[in-house]
């Protein structure tokens, strides 16, 4: 078949004008000879002179072949140069890295094993995008997604790199002033904070010894954003829901004090999520590696897998 590849050739032109001999050249390229006379044949076809003399003795280059060898002179090196710089992206950390990442994970834990990474790893820049949406990562072209609420793709790989059990909680002065729920029920007469991306709805679920409590709520404040519902407990607005990542440093503080605590919530598993691939990039297998080694020693993300 007739080619139009301006490379079609060229190796097998320069292997046979280095070795002066087809045979040789064949067993450099680990090919017949046959086909590398065929490669040259195509090639001088295509260029629409003679590149090599051939004789059952020798073979030389013609003049244009030698005019042509020598505008090739650094192909080769050239081409070893650029398999060198791909295969690099799988020995080494580099490139850019784009990460998409919940935004109440973001700040505080994803964005310090970034700077820790970026420190370690020079020759690597991170794109770290915040959302809630669920990105398609070979379209959107993402590296790595962090996520909660996980779905099955078959074009991604998954890796558990730790999970964090929801808490309800709130501050000293709103309990002082309510009271404390003594069961999931009493939640209908308080002042519920809800995060409004809650896969479940406004059905609050607990769980002790079996016994499944699922309280429907009528909000005081609903937003997708969990720091957002931290500051708002904090300031005594009411009980809210929320992952240990997100309320945890608060409730060692004593700043929130949590309730319900005979009672099971559900556990958030995070897992990093990227393209399946044989060849998965330094820089991916690094970071995720280095991700769940800081989420494995954090109190907030380093529990039991949900």
């Amino acid at each position: 078949m007739k080619t139009t590849d301006p490379l079609a050739g060229i190796i097998a032109f320069l292997a046979v004008a280095e070795r002066a001999s087809f045979t040789s050249a064949a067993e450099d390229l680990e090919m017949g000879r046959s086909a590398v006379g065929a490669q040259i044949r195509a090639l001088e076809e295509r260029l629409g002179v003679q590149l090599l003399q051939r004789s059952t003795r020798a073979v030389r280059l013609t003049e244009a072949g030698a005019v042509y060898r020598e505008a090739l002179a650094d192909i080769q090196e050239r081409v070893r140069d650029a398999g060198r710089a791909a295969t690099a992206f799988q020995t080494e950390a580099v490139g850019r890295l784009r990460i998409a990442a919940p935004p109440d994970l973001g700040p505080d834990h994803v964005a310090p094993v970034a700077a820790r990474f970026l420190t370690e790893n020079p020759a690597v820049s991170i794109d770290l995008q915040l959302s809630t949406d669920a990105v398609d990562l070979i379209s959107d072209g993402f590296d790595l997604a962090i996520r909660g609420a996980l779905a099955v793709e078959p074009t991604l790989v998954t890796r558990q790199i730790g999970s964090s059990p929801i808490i309800a909680c709130a501050s000293p002065a709103y309990l002082d002033h309510r009271g404390v729920p003594a069961t999931p029920q009493d939640l209908t007469t308080h002042a519920c904070l809800h995060f409004s991306e809650l896969r479940w709805g406004r059905r609050w679920r607990f769980d002790r010894d079996g016994e499944v409590a699922a309280v429907s709520i009528l909000p005081r404040l609903e937003c997708n954003n969990g720091p957002t519902l931290l500051a708002a407990a904090l300031a005594g607005a009411g009980i809210a829901l929320e992952p240990a990542f997100v309320v945890g440093p608060a409730i060692r503080a004593g700043t929130l004090v949590p309730v319900l605590t005979d009672w099971r919530l559900p556990v958030i598993p995070l897992h990093a999520a990227y393209p399946a691939n044989r060849n998965i990039a330094s820089k991916v297998r690094s970071f995720v590696t280095m991700l769940a080694a800081a989420f494995a020693s954090h109190p907030d993300l380093g529990g039991p897998p949900g």
